[in-house]
């Protein structure tokens, strides 16, 4: 496997600006909580965060956080509304509002209403009193069950914790079970600095979860196998993760119809043998084709 240097810095010794920097351009991407909240007065606010997730199924919680401002250790609306009318709607971003999501982002005066600044459409919720975005492809009706608040210096995290009461997924976005579809969904999320990134397109991908029967694991596998220097930690987790291996007679048969050319070529040269059946079961796992690859790896017999 790859070796890699790192460098490493102690969170204490940084300014808050470059921690941050640092934090948020590590931790990526980050779904963004397109939080609508309302005040004491009814008059709704708008704005994305980034600190955000699901953190519960049973009960349905998530999680966002209007950090106090870095610059000026302010608070924002959000968090004042949600301490004054404890409801929020949470609205995912797709890639059509992104711009739009952006600008709700910019500091508004107090009681300014980013429906406006921002064109999009108010929908009233069913069991709350702020307003979904009907523009958003998912949205979340919930109630706040508490702010825990991380500090009071500029940056510190305020936990908005909250409870799914209603969900509201646009048609176009569900599969033909009623379940979202990632590729319909079109979601984007934050990145570092400016960046953002669309999970849509050749950015997803499908990966077998192996949870109903264990792999064999990596370190079930040949010495030789494991400190390759052709394949990478990803090769070896993708071995490790079959679930049995092929028999004797399995591993004879493959050698004999697939890799007779192979073992002929450098019949005199087991280095160069090894190599190019390491190398053969690299192009093989990056076809997802695993189970093969493992034959070609465990017919060569080191001596």
């Amino acid at each position: 496997m790859a070796k890699h240097d790192h460098t490493s810095f102690d969170p204490a010794s940084l300014n808050p600006g470059d921690l941050h920097a640092k934090l948020l351009g590590g931790i990526a991407p980050r779904p963004i909580a397109f939080a609508s909240t309302v005040d004491a007065e009814g008059r709704p606010n708008l704005a994305p965060f980034s600190y955000f997730n699901v953190f519960s199924a049973q009960p349905p919680v998530v999680i966002f956080s209007p950090a106090r401002r870095l610059r000026n250790n302010t608070t924002k609306h959000t968090l004042d509304n949600v301490k004054e009318v404890p409801e929020v709607v949470i609205n995912l971003v797709d890639f059509a509002m992104v711009h739009q999501c952006s600008l709700a982002s910019s500091d508004f005066p107090e009681g300014v209403d980013e429906f406006d600044k921002t064109g999009l459409t108010p929908l009233a919720s069913d069991q709350i009193k702020p307003f979904r975005v009907a523009e958003s492809p998912v949205q979340l009706e919930c109630k706040v069950l508490r702010v825990d608040s991380l500090g009071e210096q500029g940056g510190a995290g305020q936990l908005v914790v909250c409870e799914v009461l209603r969900m509201h997924f646009r048609d176009d976005v569900l599969n033909e079970k009623g379940n979202p579809d990632p590729h319909k969904l079109d979601l984007v999320g934050r990145c570092g600095g400016s960046s953002y990134v669309r999970a849509s397109g050749e950015a997803l991908f499908d990966l077998p979860k192996p949870m109903s029967s264990p792999g064999i694991g990596v370190d079930a596998l040949p010495k030789e196998v494991r400190e390759s220097s052709l394949l990478t930690g990803s090769d070896l987790a993708q071995l490790g993760a079959l679930q049995m291996w092929p028999d004797e007679t399995e591993v004879n048969d493959f050698k004999l119809l697939e890799l007779s050319d192979v073992f002929m070529e450098h019949e005199d040269n087991g280095a160069a043998l090894e190599l190019a059946l390491h190398r053969f079961a690299a192009d093989h796992i990056a076809q997802g084709l695993p189970e093969l690859a493992i034959k070609a790896l465990l017919a060569f017999n080191p001596g």
